[in-house]
């Protein structure tokens, strides 16, 4: 019988998911350097625990773009070029995070959480600015984290909307994964 899986055990990734959240991670602000000053966010990756078996990770940037990608390799990708809703709920997280960088903290580390935590990073010229949500706790979270959590919340509503539109109408957009 197989041991049953913890809500605490780490997620099982595959190399294709670790390549594709490491670029997001690390992607420079010299494409944005005209849409964003000194210390203002380009963009931002959410890693979101969907199940016990999985974590999806949500990347926007001020351009627009919005991308999930799935722990074991499956992606919903390209969707803020056909959907202008995904581009502008992107954008709107994006710029609007700007407001709430007081509770987050300067990191290094980025590792990935457990179940019932969603870590929320911000990519800045000046490095890389982190904050953990707890979605069930959300309404005792302060003011900042309510925000951040609501927009990217937007992005995903957009985002399934895409992708129920790419659906009916018969299009492929990455391998996506439910």
């Amino acid at each position: 019988m197989a041991k049953k899986r913890s809500v605490l055990d780490r997620y099982t990734t595959s190399q294709k998911y670790i390549v594709s959240r490491g670029k997001a991670l690390t992607f420079p602000a010299a494409p944005f350097k005209k849409e964003i000053g000194p210390n203002e966010i380009y963009g931002a990756v959410i890693d979101m625990p969907m199940s016990p078996t999985v974590l999806a990770s949500l990347v926007c940037f001020i351009n627009g773009s919005a991308n999930i990608y799935f722990n074991l390799g499956g992606e919903y990708i390209n969707a803020a070029a056909r959907y202008r809703g995904v581009a502008q709920a992107s954008f709107d997280f994006i710029r609007l995070a700007n407001d709430c960088l007081d509770c987050c903290k300067k990191t290094t580390k980025f590792d990935m959480p457990v179940a019932g935590k969603n870590y929320v990073y911000f990519l800045t010229k000046n490095g890389v600015y982190m904050t953990e949500i707890i979605p069930n706790a959300i309404a005792k979270e302060d003011e900042s984290k309510r925000k951040i959590f609501n927009m990217y919340q937007r992005v995903m509503s957009q985002l399934r909307i895409a992708q129920m539109k790419d659906q009916a109408a018969g299009v492929s957009s990455g391998n996506v994964n439910d």
